[in-house]
């Protein structure tokens, strides 16, 4: 066999390194975040047995062994132990029962419960009935604490008070109005064709449609309940009492229903303030500290999996459940920061909001740079994959191939190169001892590794220089994100550490320095082993800067968290002091009024020249779809192209009218037009004398309700909603029809039927999430059991279809089935018929617009913006990113809905969407891990800006065809087309940019001046060419192919000075030209000619690689993704029919 000429194969370095030497490397230096101390000893990232044993058992998770269930129908058990056995079943059920309902959960059913009940006695008890009147409906009252349920924060119940008082105004003056106009056209000036006509189009269509629309536009949950609440009392009004009919004005019915609003909502209030209160400030703490925990957990298994060079650690279920937890509990924190603001203000603490609001944005932000970071580490995983994979592929050459079968064949060696900091157990924390501080040095014996064969020492050799540093400072970013931010409850103070600051600048400060030294010494073991083949050599250094990438995006991570430490530190100081101040309540004042007194908050500052650039979407909106700039250009380029052969006046004329129309083709106006339209069809029926009758006998105000709450905005979201209705009016029809018959009408018994059934409705719509389900249900046995029992006292309705003092409960409930039945199908129809917004459609335009927006931002190029600002902007705008999570969130919101979408053509591919979404979020994490790379750089070097002007052509051709392959897959999503088999590739161009960068070090070794770049490359022209078995072969072919021309000069060369660059801002900068003809004048003229290149200058270049290599990874799944969908256009295929 062969010597070695680069030193014995690894797995006999490896085998050398003894057992005690890797245990030294466990051991690490770290901070104690609560004290600050210092300590050497073996600690893991992992969180202890112990730990997450309590924390299960405190988020419900852990079961006791005195609840726990036991087998009852077992063939080894005697009567006497199955008997034990029911008796304890019963026993730990009737505790899980009681403990179930002393939580949260269980406190809001109740609460709720009770509310109902207490509402219902409205109809049930003769002297609050007297109050209410002698008109019927007045089981509205219970109806109200089902819509405004006080199973809410103090802070949501304001929000509600508000909708609520604006929501009984608004039908109070639609009532009003419609019933003025019906008795001034139709009494006093004797047209009552004319009166209802105008009722049916101003106050019925208008009326209903500024609902509508006002419901689409706010896309809030409580506006949609006070839009219904508001339906409710103008349908009573407007179309089920005669006043209107008859054209006579009553202020019977309109006092009635204000009366029975004001008794409703009174009841909620009193209930949810003075019962188990709860307060949105102190789940906005709770959420805080799920989301810290959850972040902090998140952390440390990803710089464990980057330490040890396992992507199970990603993958594996405790990562998972990390990740769901920050998932859930995300929703929850915007939700309860919304309703928090609401306590605040109304307490006059308007600068702790906008501190707790910091606090969020602080959180959004270490929830991006986790991304990142998880990118980084993907970065680092995929490298190792494709080290350990040579070994199937052609060999580049007889020593690779040794070295790459090596590590393959033996798992154990394989394990030994990258556990220099493999965790400790569990078990082993407390046995350790603490030995005073000792200065971290690097072993001299670390960094006499004679040279690389693969990649995998690469990360062996970081690791064992950076890894115990990384592991400290990951351990004390951890311990400090888990630590609870706030007390316990019920006061929730906040309890942060003022050691942590301190800890975390001293844990920072120590990453640094070993960051500086262990990239230093890999650099320097890069620049002296030049033994190996040059094909390689690129691939070594793109892993070397996957080390320095992810260490970087640690460090960035950590500086995020001295921010939010800052934040944390500013509210604990706002919240001792508590100075009150409503200053909101003159919010006609200017801007720089409220500025005086609210002045800028970390994460509120936006760079004076960004400042208008991002317009993200309405919190409240849904993705458009195509922008309006596309569609604006849609509408004017004929004219533009006919300038000459068209009418001034006629183009004008022309554009102002479809500039009229387009607004009207808005989704919110449309949605409004059809809710109006749908509402007019309908509600004519009780205006016209021929279905008058129909109209009473069958209870259409009841279908014209469900019509108002079945119209969504998409047709998914409305066949959700109709079929929650329906089974809901079925359930609760039936309720009501057992219920009515077993009590034989007694208001004793209703009352604790009625209860029972309100318990049940309201455990699914706040245990089990099932809102709409559980509200119609209830709705549906409220509006036929309460009806009932109103009409058997005496009440002013024409009631004797339906049995008058002795009701028939039969026909009520089958009334009110037809009526809800015939509304929901009314509401499917209008929705469906009537310009329908599909769920589909706006999935699919919103995830082409997401994948063709992140092309353009590809497109600025992230290192081009650092020539043409000179460090002082990064490529991603303040606040885009953010604005880019929020949006992809909508889209998983209607992906939701379009499952519920029935076409034709199939059923919407669920499946195949939500990977497209996986896709597109972690393409969304590589911008921002690129963006972590740019955004805090200084300054460039020398050699660093002399290799962005060198590659300053590759990299625009790289950005120019990244962006052209989101186009290809945005347009091919948007039309629904197959692609072509001829999609251009990136990998290609960014092998070029790696070729450039190799040339760039060929021509910058030590000792070597431009002068001898002509020799080189007439060395390079006689050089056989090798083959492209693997991709560093690529690095030099493309070099080769593309470095000279036949006349000795650079065809992409640099021209031109670095001045000149920055002054012209291009895209991808400028070229200097250097001509071998004219070499003397060249090095008087050329930046490049003295420029010194360091080691450390390559990695800018080489993470630029790296992100753009992920991308490329991501584009690739998203192309295969669309190709199962659309197919594939061969060269056979025939399109022209």
């Amino acid at each position: 066999m062969a010597p070695y000429p680069q030193g014995p194969p690894a797995s006999r370095r490896v085998s050398k390194r003894s057992v005690s030497e890797i245990q030294k490397l466990r051991v690490g230096t770290f901070i104690e975040p609560s004290t600050g101390e210092r300590f050497r000893r073996t600690f893991t990232l992992r969180l202890p047995l112990r730990r997450r044993s309590v924390q299960a058992a405190l988020n419900g998770n852990g079961t006791s062994t005195n609840t726990a269930i036991l087998p009852v129908f077992s063939d080894q058990q005697s009567i006497s132990e199955r008997s034990h056995a029911v008796a304890h079943n019963l026993r730990a059920g009737v505790v899980r029962g009681f403990q179930w309902l002393n939580s949260p959960t269980g406190r809001g059913v109740l609460k709720c419960t009770l509310a109902y009940t207490i509402a219902s006695l409205a109809t049930f008890l003769a002297p609050i009935s007297d109050f209410l009147g002698k008109p019927d409906g007045k089981h509205v009252v219970a109806t109200i604490t089902v819509y405004f349920h006080p199973a809410r924060s103090a802070g949501s119940m304001i929000e509600a008070i508000l909708i609520a008082i604006v929501a009984v105004a608004y039908a109070q003056v639609v009532s009003i109005l419609s019933m003025c106009t019906s008795v001034l056209f139709g009494n006093v000036w004797g047209n009552p064709a004319l009166a209802h006509t105008l009722v049916l189009v101003v106050f019925i269509g208008g009326g209903f449609g500024f609902i509508g629309w006002l419901k689409q536009t706010m896309n809030n949950p409580l506006v949609n309940v006070g839009s219904t609440l508001a339906s409710l009392a103008i349908i009573g009004v407007v179309t089920k009492e005669t006043a209107v009919l008859t054209s006579v004005f009553s202020n019977q019915k309109i006092i009635q229903i204000l009366k029975m609003l004001a008794m409703g909502i009174t009841t909620t209030t009193v209930v949810n303030l003075l019962v188990w209160r709860v307060s949105a400030v102190h789940l906005l703490r709770q959420s805080m500290t799920k989301t810290s925990t959850a972040l902090g957990d998140m952390l440390a298994m990803i710089t464990h999996g980057f330490l040890s060079g396992a992507e199970d650690e990603l993958l594996s279920k405790e990562f998972n459940a990390a990740s769901a937890a920050y998932q859930s509990a995300y929703p929850q924190l915007t939700k309860n920061l919304r309703e928090a603001k609401f306590e605040r203000y109304l307490l006059g603490q308007e600068k702790i909001y906008q501190l707790d609001r910091a606090v969020v944005k602080s959180m959004e932000t270490l929830a991006q740079s986790i991304g990142g970071l998880r990118s980084a580490a993907n970065t680092q995983f995929a490298l190792l994959k494709e080290s350990f994979e040579q070994a199937d592929q052609p060999p580049l050459s007889p020593r690779m191939q040794r070295a790459a079968s090596t590590i393959l064949k033996s798992g154990k060696d394989r394990s030994l190169v990258l556990q220099a900091i493999r965790e400790a157990s569990d078990e082993g924390d407390d046995d350790d001892d603490r030995v005073p501080p000792e200065s971290d040095t690097h072993r001299s014996d670390v960094s006499t590794v004679p040279s690389f064969r693969n990649s995998g020492e690469i990360f062996e050799l970081f690791i064992a220089l950076l890894g115990p540093s990384m592991k400290s400072l990951a351990y004390t970013l951890s311990e400090v994100l888990r630590d609870p931010p706030f007390g316990s409850a019920p006061k929730y103070e906040i309890m942060i550490n003022d050691q942590f600051r301190q800890s975390l600048t001293d844990a920072l400060g120590l990453f640094n320095d070993a960051r500086a030294k262990a990239l230093h010494e890999l650099y320097k073991h890069l620049e002296m082993d030049r033994t190996r083949s040059e094909q390689i050599q690129a691939d070594f250094e793109e892993v070397a800067a996957a080390c320095g990438h992810f260490s970087f995006s640690l460090q960035s991570f950590a500086e995020e968290m001295q921010k939010y430490l800052d934040v944390l530190d500013d509210l604990k100081h706002e919240s001792q002091f508590k100075r009150r101040s409503w200053h909101w309540l003159v919010w006609w004042r200017s801007k720089h009024h409220h500025s005086r007194f609210f002045p800028a908050l970390p994460y509120n500052q936006v760079p004076e020249e960004q400042e208008g650039l991002i317009r993200p979407i309405k919190k409240t909106a849904i993705p458009k779809g195509i922008p309006d700039s596309m569609v604006q250009r849609r509408d004017t380029y004929n004219w533009e192209a006919a300038k000459s052969q068209s009418s001034r006046v006629v183009a004008t004329l022309s554009q102002k009218l479809l500039r009229f129309m387009r607004r009207l083709a808005r989704d919110d106006v449309r949605f409004g037009l059809k809710v109006g339209i749908g509402a007019i069809l309908w509600a004519m029926n009780a205006f016209i004398p021929q279905t008058r009758d129909t109209y009473q006998h069958w209870r259409g105000e009841w279908g014209f309700l469900s019509f108002m709450i079945v119209c969504s905005m998409t047709v998914g979201a409305a066949n959700t909603t109709g079929w929650a209705r329906f089974l809901g009016t079925m359930i609760g029809a039936g309720a009501a029809y057992v219920n009515w018959n077993v009590t034989q009408g007694s208001a004793l018994g209703l009352i604790v039927l009625g209860w029972l059934m309100a318990f049940w409705s309201f455990w699914m719509m706040i245990a089990r999430g099932q809102a709409p389900l559980g509200r119609i249900t209830l709705l549906a046995y409220n509006v036929s059991t309460l009806y009932a029992y109103s009409l058997s006292q005496k009440v002013d309705d024409d009631d004797d279809d339906e049995g008058g003092m002795h009701p028939i409960i039969g026909e009520i409930v089958w009334h009110r089935f037809i009526a809800v039945t015939a509304g929901i199908l009314w509401g499917l129809i209008v929705c469906r018929l009537i310009w329908p917004i599909s769920a589909r459609k706006k999935f699919q335009q919103g995830l082409s617009m997401l994948y063709l927006q992140m092309g353009l931002i590809w497109k600025r190029g992230p290192l081009a913006i650092l020539l043409r600002s000179d460090c002082s902007r990064s490529y991603l705008k303040s606040g885009e990113m953010t604005a880019l999570k929020k949006y992809a969130a909508r889209l998983d919101a209607l992906r939701a809905s379009a499952v519920s979408e029935f076409e034709l053509r199939g059923p919407f591919p669920a499946a195949q969407a939500g990977r497209l979404m996986q896709c597109a979020n972690r393409l969304l994490d590589a911008f921002y891990a690129m963006s972590l790379v740019t955004q805090r750089r200084g300054h460039l070097t020398e050699g660093e800006r002399a290799l962005l002007l060198y590659t300053a052509e590759e990299r625009k051709a790289l950005c120019d065809r990244i962006c052209h392959v989101f186009q290809v897959l945005a347009s091919s999503l948007m039309l629904e087309y197959p692609l072509t088999d001829a999609i251009p590739s990136v990998l290609g161009q960014r092998d070029k940019l790696l070729a450039k960068i190799f040339r760039f070090r060929k021509e910058h070794m030590p000792c070597r001046t431009l002068q001898s770049i002509s020799v080189d490359a007439d060395r390079d022209r006689d050089r056989d060419s090798v083959t492209a078995a693997g991709r560093a072969n690529s690095y030099v072919t493309a070099a080769s192919s593309f470095g000279q021309g036949a006349d000795g000069s650079w065809n992409n060369s640099l021209r031109g000075s670095i001045d000149d660059s920055l002054e012209n801002g291009s895209s991808g900068g400028n070229i200097i030209n250097i001509d071998n003809n004219n070499n003397n004048n060249n090095n008087n003229n050329n930046p490049l000619a003295h420029v010194t290149v360091e080691e450390r200058d390559y990695a800018l270049l080489y993470a630029y690689a790296l992100v753009t290599g992920q991308v490329a990874e991501e584009l690739s799944e998203v192309a295969r993704e669309i190709e199962g969908l659309f197919g594939v256009l061969d060269k056979e295929s025939i399109l022209l029919q």
